[in-house]
């Protein structure tokens, strides 16, 4: 059971981690069975190719403006109440938006399905706080690695899963996904223990929960306020890409759930490698920041490569060749929790999520306007690349604040170490 006890909670840190991992990866599972489906079943309500990919956009758009203003006021809510309960509620969010998105009968019924779901989830920014809660700073990137391999398992299990079901039923995905979802709500009741002590709690405020005052409270974090940036574009591109990815391969490929399903089990097999056997050894050897400006570098090319790819076979071979690009969101946000006080990392992280939401609002409009623009484009056309040209141009400039910062940083401690 939980304890309130520093010296007995630091015992048990331990489990607590092994705890959170397990509840992370049937979480992720959960939302990965659905990604390969999810346009497919927004197309059943409609009737070309354009409608497919204007309202899939307003599909995805209502979960994350649900999910930009829940966020910060879940993570808030974690802050005061403790971790566990704030998750329940993610689950619980989780296991709603499945199971009505299989019973949805209508286009508007998903969208305020989404809604509702996008409003209670808030797993991976209160996860994260839970992760900050249990780990010394300088053990953060590798500890956010290691959640990130487990979201990597996930995506690895899950669309492959999906993409299977799918075939039989589009509708068969999301039940799995919802039964998951109870699984870890009971998981998370009957096992997962607390990782915030009592008196490291701060009392809820509604002015500080909301999503402008959380997005600004990061600016105020000493010397990664600039960093903000880097990861609002970063997730901007890295979203434009997730939210055009099954229709891009489906016009440009004739991709069905199959075939999406065994791509994103790759790209689950690359973030688990990267984070969970390769970066431990790579932070031994080079900082956080740099490894966050190689894999900045890394996705610029990639993104542009998945436009450009004349052959199916060819976006396997980019995502392996973009390994390094799976580090960078934990080491960024390992360098952006540790600025943060011990007794706001839900409050932080939860910003951190809720900017990552604000991207996916606008990540879904921009990739499916700009995939709408070309979708008379032919099967194999260059033309259908044009959200991925836009998501690396967007990657460019938020590798190019990155080395800025860094190197201001670098400058920054020089000359107060010559003082």
């Amino acid at each position: 059971m939980p304890t309130d006890d520093p010296a007995v909670a630091g015992a048990v840190r331990p489990a607590a981690m092994r705890f959170i991992m397990i509840a992370v990866l049937i979480d992720m599972m959960s939302i990965g069975l659905m990604i390969p489906v999810l346009p497919h079943l927004v197309g059943l309500f409609t009737d070309s190719k354009a409608d497919q990919a204007i309202w899939f956009g307003a599909v995805s758009f209502s979960f994350g403006i649900a999910n930009f203003f829940g966020s910060p006021i879940l993570g808030a809510l974690s802050d005061r109440f403790g971790r566990r309960p704030v998750l329940l509620i993610g689950f619980s969010g989780l296991a709603f938006n499945f199971f009505m998105t299989a019973a949805a009968t209508s286009l508007w019924m998903l969208v305020w399905v989404r809604l509702i779901g996008g409003a209670m989830q808030a797993n991976i920014a209160v996860a994260n706080a839970y992760v900050a809660d249990i780990t010394p700073p300088q053990d953060r990137a590798r500890r956010f690695g290691l959640l990130g391999a487990m979201m990597g398992v996930g995506f690895i299990l899950g669309p492959v899963i999906g993409g299977v079901l799918g075939d039989i039923d589009l509708h068969l995905p999301f039940v799995a996904s919802g039964t998951l979802a109870v699984i870890n709500w009971i998981y998370g009741y009957f096992v997962l223990p607390e990782s915030l002590p009592k008196e490291q709690r701060t009392p809820f405020a509604w002015r500080k929960a909301n999503p402008v005052s959380a997005l600004r409270g990061l600016f105020d974090l000493g010397a990664v306020g600039p960093l903000v940036a880097v990861i609002a574009l970063s997730t901007l591109a890295q979203f434009i890409l997730h939210s055009t990815w099954v229709l891009y391969t489906t016009f440009k490929f004739g991709w069905g759930p199959h075939e999406t399903g065994l791509s994103l089990m790759v790209v689950g097999v690359v973030n688990v490698v990267m984070q969970g056997v390769l970066l431990k050894h790579i932070l031994k050897r080079i900082s956080p920041q740099r490894l966050a400006v190689i894999g900045l570098f890394t996705a610029a090319v990639a993104y542009a490569s998945y436009g450009l790819a004349p052959q199916s076979w060819m976006v396997f071979l980019i995502i392996v060749l973009n390994m390094p690009s799976a580090a960078t969101g934990s080491t960024l946000q390992s360098i952006v929790s540790s600025a943060a006080d011990a007794h706001i990392q839900g409050r932080t992280l939860g910003a951190v999520s809720s900017l990552n939401s604000m991207m996916a609002v606008m990540a879904p409009l921009a990739g499916a306007g700009l995939l709408t623009l070309v979708s008379d484009a032919p099967a194999g056309s260059i033309r259908l690349g044009l959200p991925f040209f836009v998501a690396s141009l967007i990657q460019v400039i938020a590798l190019v604040l990155a080395i800025r910062h860094f190197h201001s940083q670098r400058s920054m401690v020089a000359g107060t170490t010559k003082v």
